[in-house]
């Protein structure tokens, strides 16, 4: 998918008469165009059909390159955009639409957008004049960068209401349902979701009830001259719509599917018939709206049963936990001049600046540095550097990674290189792996879990998920130092949340039952020794 960057002039030209002493090209606001939507920052992240903003035409568009993230990848590491990019936080200087459009286009593409539009603002602010009109100039231009976006502007199925920021969205919320569900097709049949589906032929039904034969199906046999059957219609439509992929409820005309008709030998309308794993589970007669939506919601529940834990009437297991991050700053030019030589590299300076504003100002404030760079300083580190001195470099990304945008662009980045280099150290070296290397290594893989998007992708990638479960579960059994268990068992706690969470959606578990297994056994080896 090709990713453009439409540059626009605030000012309308009237930069280039700028008194600040200094050369101004434009007042640049810049958007993000792919997929057919153009995505910007003013009162909060907005969209619109491309080039149709307030703003007018594009004084520029520069093709930034090709993702090939999948949109529901994109749309996900978007909505975690939406707390650092609210209407509130706006700032025409320091938090404004050039930074979103970095940020964005860096999570995408692995680069953002071009230095001479990031550094404008810096550059009237090295005034004297810019220093002094600040204030002014931002409140003068409000109404220009957060104006609404008109209504006919907006593409259709953008305009579901986004509690968060107040604008409109294009993307469900990722928690709601599966990604079958979220494509709204089923992913093994290719059928549509969340719908009656109707069948006229005898091929056509074996058809949806093969793509059922893991989970279960309904048919309601109907007719034009059934006036009860009508009764009900609306609640197998709502049925349907809940049922989502875990069921498929099909509908058939007797009156116009003879064939069906002929080998299911339905002498009654309304007939509904349910099937469990492509057996026949059911069949009952009569327009009873109860008892239809209790022998479809029992029959779901066969297909697919609860997990026990759902069943024990304890809070802990009735809600969702958050990830356990580890955010204490240490005092980081001391940490900086352990690194030795590679301290002075302009990665680690961006990371120290980007940590330094972050803790003093907060997110909304602190522009991303340059990760790619940063990304291959970290992996040249862990590459040549002895394990005794690498552990400053860790724990500088350790701190940088409690932002959910550095998580996000490690959950885009191809191959995930730099995480399986980090996970994979400490266990290469056993068992001579230094204590130091191996606490921040901990430390680090807990704060990956600041991102819900690579946070599942630790659990589902068998990549990502090897070398953290023996990472996890080698350092619980360490009996030397105690903080290492606790760290351990802090990441033994971020795996279990994330998994417990997909469960109590409804949405298919991340870790195997060998791998909770595993983790499971590691615990309480790990508690028998702590008595001991």
């Amino acid at each position: 998918m090709e990713v453009e960057l439409y540059v626009y002039d605030l000012s309308q030209g009237l930069a280039r008469q700028s008194f600040l002493g200094v050369h101004i090209d434009a007042v640049y606001h810049t958007a993000l165009v792919f997929g057919g939507i153009e995505y910007f920052f003013g009162a909060g992240i907005q969209q619109t059909y491309p080039g149709a903003t307030h703003h007018g035409r594009p004084m520029e568009i520069i093709p930034l390159g090709k993702t090939d993230l999948p949109m529901e990848v994109i749309l996900e590491y978007l909505d975690s955009l939406k707390q650092i990019y609210t209407m509130e936080s706006y700032d025409l200087f320091t938090h404004n639409c050039n930074n979103f459009t970095n940020d964005f286009a860096m999570f995408m593409l692995g680069k953002g957008i071009p230095d001479r539009i990031t550094s404008l603002p810096q550059t009237v602010l090295n005034t004297p004049f810019g220093q002094l009109l600040k204030p002014q100039l931002d409140n003068a231009m409000r109404g220009i960068t957060q104006a609404p976006v008109a209504p006919a502007a907006i593409p259709p199925q953008q305009r579901q209401s986004n509690a968060s920021n107040g604008v409109s969205s294009s993307y469900p919320p990722p928690k709601e349902t599966n990604a079958s569900q979220r494509n709204g097709v089923s992913a093994t049949s290719g059928f549509p979701t969340g719908q009656v589906h109707y069948a006229t032929t005898l091929k056509k039904l074996d058809m949806l009830l093969d793509s059922a034969r893991s989970s279960c199906a309904v048919i309601f046999f109907t007719s034009a001259t059934c006036p009860p059957c009508k009764l009900v219609y609306p609640a197998y439509d709502e049925l349907a719509a809940e049922a989502g992929a875990k069921a498929v409820l099909i509908k058939v005309d007797l009156s116009e599917a003879y064939e069906i008709s002929s080998k299911y030998q339905v002498r009654a309308t309304p007939t509904f018939m349910s099937f469990l794993k492509g057996k026949k589970e059911n069949e009952w007669v009569g327009a009873s709206e109860g008892q239809l939506r209790g022998n479809v919601r029992m029959l779901i529940q066969m297909a697919h049963p609860p997990h026990p834990h759902t069943n024990l009437r304890l809070r802990t297991f009735q809600r969702h936990h958050k990830a356990y991050l580890y955010t204490k700053i240490p005092p980081l030019e001391k940490l900086i001049a352990k690194i030795g030589p590679g301290g002075s590299d302009p990665a680690v300076t961006a990371v120290k600046d980007f940590i330094c504003t972050r803790q003093v100002s907060g997110a909304s404030d602190a522009p991303l540095p340059d990760l790619p760079a940063v990304m291959t300083f970290v992996l040249n580190s862990a590459e040549y550097m002895p394990p005794d001195s690498l552990f400053p470099v860790i724990d500088l990304l350790r701190c940088a990674l409690v932002d959910q945008r550095v998580s996000g662009y490690l959950a885009a980045e191809k191959s995930h290189h730099t995480i399986r280099k980090l996970l994979s150290k400490p266990t290469s070296l056993d068992p001579d792996c230094p204590y130091s290397l191996r606490i921040v290594t901990l430390q680090l893989a807990c704060n990956l879990f600041s991102s819900p998007l690579l946070a599942h992708q630790l659990l589902e990638n068998a990549d990502l998920s090897t070398p953290l479960l023996q990472l996890v579960t080698s350092s619980l059994l360490d009996t030397t130092h105690a903080p290492v268990r606790v760290a351990a068992a802090s990441l033994a706690f971020n795996m279990a949340a994330t998994n417990h969470k997909r469960r109590l959606d409804g949405e298919e578990e991340l870790l195997t039952e060998a791998v909770q297994v595993e983790l499971m056994a590691g615990l309480l080896e790990a508690l028998e020794r702590e008595e001991e």
